[in-house]
């Protein structure tokens, strides 16, 4: 038995579950409260597993998206908002704009990833959560990302099945992505400049990022 192997059983922690590959860079740490790994996604991530494990994040203004295949067992979470001006211009397909095309990467990479693992499209369980009005912005962000994310899901004919969004109140969201169950604990407001200057440092590099192409739903 290797050393790391000894101390994790010395702590009475079981190993952690494998983690898809593509997924090697994400952080996890081991929740106590709930006695399992927790893989800690930040803005512009996303994280999509097979085990029994925790995917958890802090929202501001962002979104995040909890989707799993009940039946597959498999389940992922993300982290996204749209750049600044991102609200929706309505089109034959839903939101058109630059910007909404970039929340539709960041929804569809995570997607496509549980359907190559064995999910399938007409058994996905959604849950949204977040887009808080935490940013001091002449626009409100976090109803821009709300907006964008039910057209997606509205466009694409996927059923919301629970959702927490808009207030004033970052969240702290815990999926259980087999399970699908979700702990969010809404935080207090002062937190909220904290939370606000890691979402706009993420909001400023998107910006510069240029906008990609469309990626199909299998």
């Amino acid at each position: 038995m290797s050393i790391q192997a000894q101390k994790t059983v010395s702590a009475g922690r079981p190993p952690r579950p494998p983690t898809l590959p593509g997924f090697e860079t994400i952080k996890s740490y081991w929740d106590a409260q709930n006695k399992k790994y927790s893989a800690r996604i930040l803005p512009g991530e996303y994280y999509v597993s097979r085990g029994d494990e925790i995917i958890s994040t802090v929202l501001g203004s962002c979104v995040s998206a909890c989707v799993r295949d009940p039946k597959a067992g498999i389940g992922g979470m993300n982290h996204f908002m749209l750049p600044e001006g991102g609200n929706c211009e309505h089109g034959v397909n839903g939101c058109v704009s630059a910007s909404a095309r970039y929340g539709s990467y960041a929804m569809e990479h995570m997607i496509n990833t549980i359907l190559a693992n064995g999910g399938r499209r007409e058994h996905l369980e959604i849950k949204l959560f977040g887009g808080g009005k935490v940013l001091r912005s002449s626009t409100n962000v976090g109803e821009n990302n709300i907006q964008f994310v039910r057209e997606y899901l509205r466009t694409e004919a996927l059923p919301i099945s629970g959702e927490d969004l808009g207030g004033l109140h970052p969240r702290k969201v815990l999926y259980f992505p087999l399970s699908g169950r979700v702990l969010m604990k809404k935080l207090p407001i002062t937190k909220n400049d904290e939370v606000s200057q890691i979402e706009l440092n993420y909001q400023h590099s998107i910006e510069q990022k240029p906008v990609v192409g469309e990626i199909d739903l299998f």
